[in-house]
């Protein structure tokens, strides 16, 4: 049985969709512990972990954006623009302004109705597909802020043609800040994305312009109800600087729409994160009064947002200040205990190279933290290039499978690295998944190893392990797996029906074992002297998992007994 046959290579690209659904969706639960399996649901109704909700969400976030831009700013500056009678007969579609609005107003309405067909999750942890009951739940919700929101109140009130016209234009911007609400949902749906840094920190920028941006469009509405009463004020002041004098029987005198808000924002940013520059400055009551207010907000920003920001800076870089304070405990390791000069470079970049590759990680403490089913199937991920490209596993059970991969080691060693040493005991078997290595015996190469190959010992028609004959050193940077032998001959027992296929296909490329390697082993209990022989004999096991060999056969017959 293959790894990854086609049945699962669909469920990986199915998996791949609902991954990007979850990050751009906006829910808290997206892809929730509940779904076991899809929901039958009738007709006309969205789940609300869908790919299409997800990017109704996005849509619906960007005119909440927008609407949190362009209310306060036309509901402050834009109240005494000058209306000529051309644009008056023109109609309320002949002001861009009014036309996207009303462009909004519509996708908030068909926001309700997919409000009203889309499920939800009950405190029983069960998706809701009942119409009735996904209407109650909304009505008591989160509908009487949609239905606020998504009001035209302008377009209603548009050719009223009364007198009193600027004042329900106030009247209809004030009621159209009402979308602000909106802000509080949006609010708690981005609170899914604390988790990210660079997330955290953009949305931490964000909110401090756009409080910026409602201050000034504040601080223009102050200076704009006070002007008729007073000569003091912060826009009489501008006007003189500009040299755009107010006159009272021209409506278009005095400082641009431009001027003015560029001056407010500047105002605002300078007062919540100093105490300004005196260039714009406070003159009457209600002024100084705001300019009070922006001061405390601004300390209480600047405390929260900055020093969130730091806090995430610090955070960004973290695995930097890790990584140099490892580095930092080996050059002091080296330097106590004098290590050699080319013991010292091969430790630096050992720890270099292991450091890029695993990022300063340990995977036997992160794993240790999770049940051993998921640490399988953990193991099983990690080791999957091997179980896959290497012709002795495969055959093999899925629960074969996850045994052993939990036995696999992974080795990462750097050029000049040496693996075994000639007499070493063989108590592993390799195999090579990235790099070059070479094998030497009396300082000759006698063997050249690459990626997929095998060396160690046929550890299936010994007893005990054999000692190696030769070096084995990296030339390259490698990484290797590395089963030991009494993990793998333990696997291989759980699993009979799986061993003789597995040392019927393994193809040890190299075999290190020493032949005239004398083992020793005490012949009496008497306490003579031991006499050292080799012994090579098969392992004996009631099951008979392994393969026996012919010429190992005729050599036991004529053997004596020890």
């Amino acid at each position: 049985m293959e790894l990854l046959s086609p049945p699962q290579a669909k469920e990986r690209a199915q998996n791949v969709t609902e991954k990007v659904t979850q990050v751009l969706s906006l829910e808290s639960d997206v892809l929730p512990e509940y779904k076991l399996q899809v929901p039958e649901t009738t007709w006309w109704i969205l789940l609300h972990y869908s790919p299409f909700k997800a990017f109704w969400d996005w849509i619906i976030l960007l005119l909440v954006l927008y609407t949190a831009v362009f209310t306060p700013y036309s509901a402050a500056f834009l109240l005494d623009e000058h209306v000529n009678p051309r644009q008056r007969r023109c109609g309320y579609t002949c002001n861009p302004l009014n036309v996207a609005d009303l462009m909004v107003d519509v996708l908030f309405i068909v926001d309700i109705i997919i409000n009203f067909r889309t499920t939800y999750v009950d405190h029983n942890d069960v998706v809701v597909t009942q119409p009735s009951r996904i209407a109650t739940h909304y009505i008591k919700g989160w509908f009487p802020i949609d239905m606020l929101a998504a009001t035209p109140f302008d377009l209603l009130i548009f050719r009223s043609g009364s007198d009193e016209k600027p004042k329900m234009a106030t009247l209809t911007s004030l009621l159209k800040t009402a979308r602000l609400l909106r802000l509080v949902r949006v609010a708690r749906k981005l609170d899914r994305y604390s988790e990210y840094g660079a997330a955290v920190l953009f949305l931490l920028m964000c909110t401090f312009v756009l409080i910026a941006h409602w201050l000034a469009c504040i601080w223009y509405a102050i200076g704009f109800v006070e002007r008729p009463y007073t000569e003091t004020g912060w826009l009489d002041n501008l006007a003189e600087q500009l040299g755009k004098a107010y006159n009272e029987s021209d409506s278009t005198s005095g400082p641009s729409v431009k001027d003015k808000y560029v001056t407010a924002l500047y105002f605002t940013l300078s007062s919540l994160t100093s105490v300004g520059f005196g260039n714009v400055s406070p003159n009457t009551n209600s002024e100084k009064i705001f300019s009070i207010c922006v001061m405390v907000i601004g300390s209480l920003m600047y405390a929260s947002i900055f020093g969130n920001v730091s806090a995430i800076i610090q955070r960004l870089y973290s695995g930097t200040t890790r990584y140099h304070t490892q580095m930092l405990r080996v050059k002091e390791f080296i330097r106590f205990h004098q290590i050699p000069g080319s013991l010292r470079q091969r430790l630096e970049e050992y720890f270099q190279h292991a450091w890029s590759y695993t990022n300063g990680i340990d995977m036997n403490a992160v794993l240790k933290g999770f049940p051993e089913s998921l640490q399988a199937d953990i193991c099983l991920h990690l080791n999957r290039s091997l179980l896959q490209n290497c012709k002795a596993f495969h055959g093999g059970s899925q629960a074969c499978l996850r045994t052993l991969a939990m036995r696999i080691k992974t080795v990462h060693a750097p050029p000049g690295d040496t693996l075994i040493h000639c007499g070493d005991f063989l108590d592993s078997l390799f195999f090579i998944s990235r790099g070059s290595i070479q094998v030497m015996r009396d300082y000759v190469v006698v063997g050249l190893l690459e990626k997929n190959d095998i060396f160690g010992e046929p550890i299936h028609l010994y007893d005990e392990p054999g000692r190696s004959n030769a070096d084995v050193c990296t030339i390259t940077y490698c990484d290797l797996h590395r089963i030991p032998r009494e993990d793998l001959l333990d696997v291989l027992d759980m699993y009979p029906s799986f061993a003789d296929n597995f040392w019927r296909n393994l193809e040890i490329t190299y075999d290190l074992r020493d032949t005239d390697q004398i083992a020793p082993v005490i012949t009496n209990e008497s306490g003579d002297d031991g006499e050292y022989r080799h012994k090579a004999r098969h392992r004996v096991h009631p099951l008979h998992c392994r393969i026996r060999p012919e010429q190992m056969e005729s050599t036991t017959k004529t053997r004596s007994p020890t």
